[in-house]
């Protein structure tokens, strides 16, 4: 027997059937739009929420969308824009948080939400940082991010966190540093080395991987011959870090390898390479080496620190401190 409905019956049943199914529609395997379908905002913002605090944020994050997209005028949109990126954060969507938040900003830069805004852009680069073996892009946005933050909105709570979230950030990069550093010192490739740890004290002299920074740069000098260099290097270790085993082991390297001064030559005296044997009638003109450049003793090759902070001696080295 059939049922005769009204057409006010029909209606509420579609309107019943229609919310679940569009709220769901987005969140396939296919990854399809939401169809639209004219809900008032009440009903599409209580039931994100409703999504929200069950965890479901893939289907809160698309609700706060719809919200935004069928009344983009309403006081509830406004929210919804930050909810959305909210939603997308918890459910580690990076990048659509990342998007929703800067949508949010670019329409509303004055509102009083904007901090927030920057702070969520700023956790979702710091959460995607990874270890100092890899590739840095994402750790330098999520400085860039959070000083941003820090410049604009400095007396703001999310302000002080992101202070503390910058000094972590500045010590990762400079264990990224160090890290080269110490990849180019294994291989002797001194000057390469040099410049990695010189990076570190120069522009992340406030971190804690300074004072190996230094150790190191004092061992690098020592190899490449410039033996007052190590020394100021080991002078500035141990003016700012007496108490560490870096100044030990700097110290203890500068005093095996003093600076030795060069006697001043007398007018007209030749330049002999020590132990060459003078030679008569074949003299090199005043000013000039008849056998290149001195031979200077090698340097010594200096130590390296092992992953359990041991010290393994390479070919050549000199042993570091007791």
């Amino acid at each position: 027997m059939r049922i005769s409905l009204s057409k006010p019956v029909l209606l509420a049943l579609i309107a019943a059937t229609a919310l679940p199914i569009a709220g769901c529609a987005r969140t396939s395997a296919t990854g399809a739009d939401v169809p639209y379908i004219a809900r008032d905002v009440g009903t599409l913002y209580s039931t994100a929420r409703n999504r929200l605090d069950r965890k479901s944020y893939k289907e809160a994050a698309v609700l706060f969308d719809e919200v935004e997209r069928q009344h983009p005028y309403s006081v509830w949109a406004r929210r919804a824009q930050l909810m959305s990126a909210f939603s997308y954060y918890l459910n580690r969507d990076y990048t659509e948080s990342i998007q929703s938040a800067q949508r949010f900003l670019s329409v509303h830069p004055g509102n009083r939400d904007a901090p927030y805004a920057y702070y969520l852009i700023a956790l979702c680069y710091y959460e995607q940082i990874s270890d100092v073996t890899r590739d840095q892009k994402i750790t330098r946005q999520a400085l860039d991010a959070l000083g941003e933050l820090s410049r604009r909105y400095p007396n703001t709570r999310y302000a002080s966190d992101a202070r503390l979230k910058i000094d972590l950030v500045n010590d990762h990069l400079a264990g990224k540093e160090m890290e080269v550093g110490r990849f180019y010192q294994t291989r002797r490739q001194w000057l390469a080395s040099t410049l990695r740890f010189r990076k570190v004290v120069d522009e992340y002299q406030q971190t804690t991987h300074t004072p190996e920074a230094l150790m190191r740069l004092t061992e690098a000098y020592l190899a490449l011959g410039v033996r007052e260099e190590a020394q100021k290097s080991a002078a500035v270790l141990g003016r700012n870090y007496p108490g560490t085993d870096w100044y030990q082991r700097a110290y203890k390297l500068v005093g095996d390898n003093p600076v030795t001064p060069i006697r001043p030559l007398a007018p007209g005296e030749q330049i002999i390479a020590p132990g060459a044997p003078a030679t008569q009638g074949n003299s090199a003109p005043t000013g000039e080496s008849s056998g290149g450049a001195p031979n200077a003793a090698a340097p010594s090759t200096p130590t390296t620190v092992g992953p359990g902070g041991g010290s393994t001696t390479m070919p050549g080295s000199v042993t570091p401190g007791a």
